[in-house]
């Protein structure tokens, strides 16, 4: 349980790292462990206030067949860079397309590792 754990952190350190490398105007500060702290926080993030975001936006991403949790999942990454000194993003652009290279990083690197059966 704690490795599986350690792991998906990791695959987000690494996601976001790819990102920030990735999306113009998105930077990640403090090296490794900046990355791995913003990591934490948008894991943290993710897990409380994605939920609630995710139900209240329940009826617009229906009406767009799913498109606006690309929106969601945005808002949540701006979230983590407000509460966070060590992730500036860009515009809403910038974040939206962030969040989505966030996600499909994360989703190849999971599917490789075998973690998604768990």
């Amino acid at each position: 349980m704690l490795r599986a754990i350690i792991v998906m952190w990791l695959i987000f350190a690494v996601a976001i790292g790819v990102a920030a490398a990735v999306v113009p105007d998105v930077d990640v500060s403090g090296g490794f462990f900046g990355v791995l702290g913003v990591a934490f926080v948008f894991a943290l993030v993710n897990a409380v206030i994605g939920p609630l975001l995710r139900l209240l936006t329940l009826p617009l991403t229906m009406v767009t067949l799913g498109l606006f949790s690309l929106v969601v999942n945005g808002i949540l990454l701006a979230i983590t860079a407000g509460l966070t000194d060590s992730l500036d993003v860009g515009g809403f652009f910038q974040t939206v397309l962030a969040s989505i290279v966030i996600a499909a990083i994360a989703s190849v690197l999971q599917f490789v590792l075998g973690r998604g059966e768990d």
